[in-house]
């Protein structure tokens, strides 16, 4: 579930306000994020907290979201870091490797 949240550009544009502010109000998330209207930011911001990957705390009338680093959104993050160092190291792996002048296959 958490990768179908991931699917969509604004769903991870709120994430990245998310992660450059650490606690948003919805307001606050809704006024950056200007390809959707309020309503559709309150929906994907639904969709993310369902799929664990954000956690909200209420206060009054208002709604404050934040990454949630214990619910899917470590998950997802720990299988992300295992595929590109995994990547990374089969790249590594085709790389000729220099020494000094003479380069080695």
């Amino acid at each position: 579930m958490a990768f179908d949240a991931l699917a969509d550009p604004v769903r991870r544009e709120i994430l990245g306000v998310l992660a450059a502010e650490d606690e948003c109000s919805a307001g606050a998330i809704a006024e950056r994020i200007t390809s959707v209207g309020r309503t559709a930011v309150s929906t994907h911001l639904r969709v993310l907290r369902v799929a664990g990957l954000v956690s909200e705390r209420r206060d009054g009338r208002f709604r404050y979201y934040s990454i949630d680093s214990s619910g899917s959104a470590r998950d997802v993050l720990s299988l992300l870091h295992q595929v590109f160092r995994a990547g990374l190291q089969s790249v590594d792996g085709a790389l000729p490797h220099e020494v000094g002048s003479e380069r080695l296959a």
